[in-house]
């Protein structure tokens, strides 16, 4: 018996300064089941092709469109072409949403820069209990000014796109929420940055205006991030399919399972390898192509 063929779309997006031009797209299609049909999202930049194919080819597809995009720096999410408008959004921070590690630009002002982002590669490929992680980074930090950590945390980069990706989502009605397992102290400040109506993290023991290199438990792990979606998607009574999630490291992964479109961005190899997408060129604005926005309806920030 043939399997059912569905409808599907395949999102092609160029990185910064490359283009998405003809020989892209050709090589895209060829990897594609026929017939389909294309529409432009933004010239040379965004484009979305439409076919049918059996929802468990998705993966497979995906890599040969990755196979023959190699080298071009564009990217192809792939996802059913019904429900790809998203009501809600999760993101991790670090490497994601922001720039940078925290804790590892915390710890250069320290002097234990090579130790710390040692162990926060680690955690994030998967490699290091995430828990016994953050516990020993931050125990580095016992004596540390809360004000040093906050005059930090206001020189954080938001990533690329991420606050026209915020912007845009929260313009259409959906509701945005940063989920780190960094800490508050960060998150806060960089969650109203960018623009996220809400924000998740872990909590550092403060004492006399001084980390006492203490995390208050419970630590918010990839469980904990995953039951945070869970939470603010049920409350809301949407259907997975209706939650966009995207993340960088191990601890993401639960998170990226549990929505309809998980996304891995820039990220460790073992992320990349087990999410459904991935983003390894474009900037945090594919996820507004990967949901069928033309360029020109974007909210600028």
């Amino acid at each position: 018996m043939s399997k059912r063929a569905d409808a599907i779309v395949a999102t092609l997006v160029a990185a910064p300064g490359a283009r998405l031009g003809n020989d892209c797209v050709a090589a895209a299609r060829a990897a594609c089941p026929q017939p389909q049909s294309a529409i432009w999202l933004e010239r040379d930049l965004a484009l979305d092709l439409f076919f049918a194919a059996p929802l468990d080819e998705i993966g497979g597809l995906a890599a040969a469109i990755e196979a023959a995009l190699g080298g071009r720096g564009v990217d192809a999410i792939l996802q059913p072409s019904a429900h790809r408008r998203k009501a809600l959004l999760v993101a991790d921070m670090d490497s994601t949403a922001i720039a940078e590690e925290c804790l590892d630009e915390l710890a250069k002002t320290r002097g234990c820069g090579a130790e710390v982002a040692a162990l926060t590669l680690r955690a994030m490929r998967g490699e290091m209990d995430f828990a016994a992680a953050l516990e020993t980074r931050a125990a580095l930090f016992a004596g540390v000014e809360v004000g040093a950590v906050l005059a930090l945390a206001a020189r954080m980069t938001p990533s690329p796109g991420a606050r026209t990706l915020v912007a845009t989502m929260r313009a259409q009605g959906a509701y945005t929420a940063l989920v780190s397992g960094g800490f508050t102290l960060f998150a806060r400040p960089i969650a109203a940055k960018i623009g996220f109506d809400a924000v998740f993290a872990n909590e550092l023991e403060v004492e006399a205006g001084r980390l006492t290199g203490r995390v208050r438990p419970p630590i918010q792990g990839a469980p904990e991030k995953a039951g945070i979606l869970a939470r603010l998607r049920d409350a809301r009574g949407l259907a997975p399919e209706a939650v966009l999630a995207v993340g960088d490291g191990a601890n993401d992964l639960d998170m990226l399972a549990a929505a309809g479109l998980g996304v891995a961005y820039k990220a460790k190899p073992i992320v990349a390898a087990l999410a459904q997408a991935r983003l390894a060129h474009a900037d945090l604005t594919a996820l507004l192509f990967a949901q069928g926005f033309a360029q020109e309806s974007f909210v600028q920030r």
